[in-house]
């Protein structure tokens, strides 16, 4: 290979560099070519030695060429880089956030709340905007945020008390859950957003939505539904109308999201509602869901195999978890699907495990999976499909699984 090939090379097909080995080839090529045929370059010699570091550093260097070419493209750019990169479609890496939730706030018509705080049952604090003032309805929906950074969770109807004491306001009260605060969004989770934000400006005004819907502070997913007839539809969102549901994030932000960029004369529909004022100060109230968390409920029947141990069957368990955790919001749980997480098959196996398929496959040949069971509530259990509410989501945890063996007393 002549030496002015060693370098890497782009073309229409993108850059592409020879490998150490077609290098390293190459100077002792050239090398000979000018010391003779017989002179020795094994790799234990001073010659052959000092034309392995210097092939090794021209290949480093090809492959620092090849990093940052690839680094102008988002699909391969890391960390600072692609925090960079991402400026162009208008948006920047979410930072870790507090937790959330979203409150009603009831009293009297007028009455101004500034820097109120309220508590859960728990006896956990949560910070309300600088200002809230309560509307000709005697309630409004408002964001609380957790006084301290971190996961902080709340079950629905658990914040209740009312921390500042302030005449004319006499109720507060959550309807969902709290949106857990979110470490620093990484890498794959901003590639993703930055797919969606180049349909902020789409002529879809559906993924318009969602694309700014995503960019607000603190969301961590959502889905638009859109009912274009003229009639409620299966959802029971009105004609001519679009619903959002959304996790995590800033309840004023949020509608203003929806409010900026719906189409004129078209109607939100859910169960949060805030009344938003345009540009133009014309008043628009801006109705969303927050997102409710499904908890579902499992069961795996086993039977070990040859070389089958316990922590196997943890592992299934894991996977079980990671996967119905990564169903999107209204997605089904498909029964038969299951299967392939507890036989460890696909990218919640492999993503959870951080193992490769063909290694998860040697433990699979381990046991055989005997039944799978899923339940909305823990009692009653099912081997069919389980449907989830257009405005939920499922999640689960390792409690909520339960492993059996088959037959009882396997070893293990």
């Amino acid at each position: 290979m002549p030496l002015a090939n060693l370098s890497a090379t782009i073309d229409e097909t993108g850059i592409s560099t020879p490998q150490y080995v077609e290098i390293l080839e190459s100077l002792m090529d050239s090398f000979r070519a000018i010391y003779g045929q017989d002179v020795d370059l094994a790799a234990d010699t001073q010659d052959g030695q000092w034309l392995a570091i210097l092939a090794k550093v021209i290949y480093d260097s090809n492959n620092m060429a090849v990093a940052t070419y690839n680094s102008f493209s988002p699909t391969y750019a890391l960390g600072a880089g692609l925090s960079s990169l991402v400026k162009i479609n208008g948006i920047k890496r979410k930072t870790s956030s507090f937790s959330s939730v979203v409150v009603t706030i009831g009293g009297t018509v007028g009455t101004v709340i500034l820097d109120g705080a309220v508590s859960d049952t728990l006896g956990q604090r949560w910070l309300l905007p600088h200002q809230v003032i309560i509307p000709l309805s005697a309630q409004i929906d408002v964001t609380a945020t957790s006084g301290v950074e971190g996961a902080i969770t709340a079950s629905p109807g658990t914040v209740t008390i009312i921390d500042t004491v302030v005449p004319g306001w006499y109720t507060v009260n959550n309807t969902s859950a709290a949106s857990p605060g979110a470490p620093v969004e990484t890498d794959a989770l901003l590639r993703q957003r930055q797919a969606h934000s180049t349909a902020i400006a789409a002529r879809t005004p559906v993924a318009a939505i969602l694309a700014a819907v995503l960019s607000v502070p603190g969301v961590t997913r959502a889905v638009i539904y859109e009912n274009d007839t003229d009639g409620p539809d299966m959802h029971g969102i009105p004609a001519h109308s679009i619903s959002a549901v959304v996790e995590g994030g800033d309840v004023a932000e949020i509608a203003k999201a929806i409010c900026y960029t719906k189409s004129p004369g078209c109607g939100t529909y859910g169960t949060t509602t805030y009344l938003v004022i345009d540009p133009i100060g014309i008043p628009d109230t801006t109705n969303f869901f927050v997102l409710t968390p499904r908890q579902i409920y499992f069961k795996v029947a086993l039977q070990p195999l040859m070389g089958f141990i316990s922590t196997i069957g943890d592992t299934v368990m894991e996977v079980m978890v990671a996967y119905i955790n990564s169903l999107g919001i209204g997605e089904t749980i498909y029964h038969n699907r299951l299967w392939a997480a507890a036989n460890l098959q696909g990218e919640a196996a492999t993503s959870s495990q951080n193992m490769t398929q063909t290694e998860l496959d040697k433990l699979s040949a381990t046991f055989n999976i005997m039944g799978i069971a899923i339940s909305p509530d823990g009692v009653y259990y099912t081997d069919h499909n389980l449907y989830i509410n257009f405005d939920e989501a499922p999640v689960t945890q390792l409690a909520n699984g339960e492993l059996g063996y088959y037959p009882v007393g396997a070893p293990v």
